[in-house]
This record gives C-alpha cells, sequence and structure tokens, in this order.
C-alpha cells in the first residue's frame, strides 16, 4: 500500500501534548530528571556563599574589618575611628556544558530507561564539576596567600604541633599528628581527633559561623569501624553502621565526596579563548588530602545562568542534539574559614 501522509492521526506519539509539537512532553520531563540528578549529586553548593547575577561578568563581595575599643576621658573629643574595608571579585567562567545526541528520536524516547540514564549522566556530570571546583576553591582557601580579605590569612604558626612539627604547615592539620605528612595508618579515632584540633584553632582565631566537614571515602567510612568513637552511643556518638552515615562529630555535619582535590581531576580548569587569566583557578591539589572543614564563608560561587537545558532537532543529522549547561565562578573568599586534614 502506497505510503499515506493522513495516516499520521491515528499514531501515538509519546512526546506529543495538546499542541502539534510531537516532542512537547519528552523536553518537559527530560529537563526535570536533569535539575533532580544535579541536585542529588551535588552536595557543595549549599556549603558556600553563593550568588545570582543576571548580567555582567563578575561580583563583588565586601570585606569588613574590625575596629577597636578605648576608654574615654572626661573633656575629650570622640572623633571616630577607621573601619578597614575591600571587596573580593568572584568571576563567572566561561559556559560549561554536557549534551548527548540521539539520533532517531522517537524510537529512542519511546524507551524510558535510555532517556534517563542520559539525563541523569548529564545532571551528575555538570554536579561531579561544580563540587570538584567548589572543593578545589575551599581547598585554596586553607592553603593560599589570601584573597583581598580584611581577615589576616592563617600562618605557619597557627598550626604548629598540629601539622609539620612545631614548625607548623598553614591551613593544614595532620590527622596522624606526626611531624611529616604521608604516614599511612589512618584510625577513626585519629580523623575525629583531626576535626576536634580544627575546630579548636577555629576557635582559637574567633572564626565563627557553622562548620561542615567533607571526607573522601576511605575516612568516612572509617568512621563506621568498630573503633569509631563517632558510632560508639556509649561515648555520645550518634553515627549508625545501620544507616551507614556519620552526622555530626563534635556538633559538625559530616558529608563523603569523592571529588576533594587530590588528584588531577577530570573535568579541565578554565582554557577557552576567554579563559587567559582563570586557567589555573581550580588546580590546587594534595595528594594527603583526606578531608576539609570549612564554613560557608570559605569560597563563593557567583551564576549567571542557573543550571538549564536545551533540546533541537537537526534535520541535517536526522536527530535531537540535548544540552545542559551552567555558567558560574568560585573564588576564595576567607582564608581563615577553611582548613585542609592531611595524612
Amino acid at each position: 500500500m502506497a505510503w499515506n501522509s493522513t495516516t499520521e492521526a491515528s499514531v501515538s506519539r509519546l512526546g506529543k501534548g495538546s499542541g502539534s509539537d510531537n516532542r512537547a512532553l519528552f523536553l518537559k520531563q527530560f529537563s526535570g530528571e536533569v535539575l533532580t540528578a544535579f541536585q542529588e549529586s551535588n552536595i557543595a553548593m549549599p556549603l558556600h556563599r553563593v550568588r545570582t547575577i543576571s548580567s555582567g561578568k563578575s561580583a563583588q563581595f565586601p570585606s569588613i574589618g574590625t575596629t577597636t575599643a578605648a576608654y574615654h576621658s572626661a573633656g575629650q573629643t570622640i572623633y571616630g575611628g577607621s573601619v578597614p574595608a575591600s571587596e573580593i571579585t568572584v568571576t563567572v567562567d566561561d559556559l560549561l556544558v554536557s549534551s548527548a545526541f540521539v539520533p532517531r528520536i522517537d524510537e529512542a524516547m519511546n524507551h524510558y530507561e535510555v532517556r534517563s540514564t542520559y539525563s541523569k549522566e548529564m545532571g551528575n556530570a555538570l554536579a561531579n564539576a561544580a563540587d570538584r571546583n567548589i572543593f578545589s576553591t575551599i581547598y585554596s582557601a586553607a592553603v593560599g596567600a589570601g584573597n583581598g580579605d580584611q581577615q589576616a590569612q592563617w600562618a605557619n604558626g597557627d598550626f604548629a604541633n598540629l601539622s609539620n612539627g612545631s614548625t607548623g604547615a598553614k591551613g593544614k592539620i595532620d590527622i596522624t599528628t606526626v611531624a611529616a605528612e604521608g604516614t599511612a595508618g589512618t584510625t577513626a579515632q585519629n580523623i575525629v581527633d583531626g576535626i576536634i584540633n580544627g575546630l579548636m584553632t577555629f576557635d582559637k582565631h574567633d572564626v565563627t559561623g557553622e562548620k561542615y566537614c567533607v571526607l573522601n571515602p576511605e575516612m568516612y567510612y572509617l568512621l563506621l569501624g568498630a573503633d569509631s568513637t563517632a558510632i560508639n552511643r556509649d561515648q555520645g556518638g550518634n553515627g549508625s553502621v545501620a544507616t551507614g552515615q556519620v552526622p555530626t562529630v563534635g556538633g559538625v555535619k559530616i558529608y563523603m565526596s569523592n571529588h576533594l582535590p587530590i588528584g588531577a581531576q577530570s573535568t579541565p580548569t578554565p582554557s577557552g579563548a576567554n579563559e587567559a587569566n582563570r586557567a589555573g583557578a581550580y588546580a590546587d591539589r594534595d595528594a594527603d588530602l583526606k578531608g576539609l572543614l570549612f564554613t560557608k564563608d570559605a569560597a563563593a560561587t557567583v551564576k549567571l545562568l542557573d543550571l538549564g537545558v536545551e533540546s533541537d532537532y537537526q534535520i541535517e543529522r536526522q536527530g535531537t542534539l540535548m544540552v545542559a549547561k551552567y555558567a558560574m565562578g568560585h573564588n576564595v573568599l576567607r582564608n581563615k574559614s577553611a582548613i585542609a586534614l592531611v595524612a
């Protein structure tokens, strides 16, 4: 029988809504799954400062210093003191994208498992890149040279006998409490002691705000071991082997991530035509890094384009190009709001 274009009306198109677009429903579901995958995979975004801008290439975060107090003598004129201030600039990187091309779009979209996998992987790819860049920035806050903040940066002496022997290594706590980094044999108690020492260091330097700790998988699951006070309820632990969770240690929320800046990351650092001054933005690495202890003030993110999804059917390629994307940048905000746990 000859092909008859009028038979199209009797075909059930799974992506067709009330209009004429045969792919209208697919795009909405696909977009939702990308957003869900991103939110489930990304843990760093709610743990630091985030600002959204509608235009421009950067945002400024003001840094206000401290002032002093003095006793007043009767009859003296009070002129008022000065409060130092500066600003920290966070620049937006080039567009970061994750894409997939699906030929024979109807056949591909008719199979939920395939489309769901594509959307999940795209969301995961962007979430993982965001986590890697944010955690690299937080590590830079701990050990870096400062970023114009009015609060003084860490000094080696602040970590005397906590890392590198009596000399100390700024921004680092060796959780094995030895003179040199890279020593094997870390125990769960070492991790707990390292977090407690970090909290002590924060308090000695008046670092306020809610604290967070992100550990690599090896360290996180050590806290679930038999010798761990983090789960020993007789000693006040509130973790659970049954659920595989270590909620808090010393009042600090514990998270696990495989995206700490330990080795070279799979996502390239900014290297586009407009990124000459950003090529090393997220390049800091430490092979001995086991975790990060920090507050929200350690790093900041500026979003120009939040996570979005586009889909376009390309006649010349007989398929649909799906793109998930965002445009954001990260920078150190306050050095003394982060400490690296090494071993």
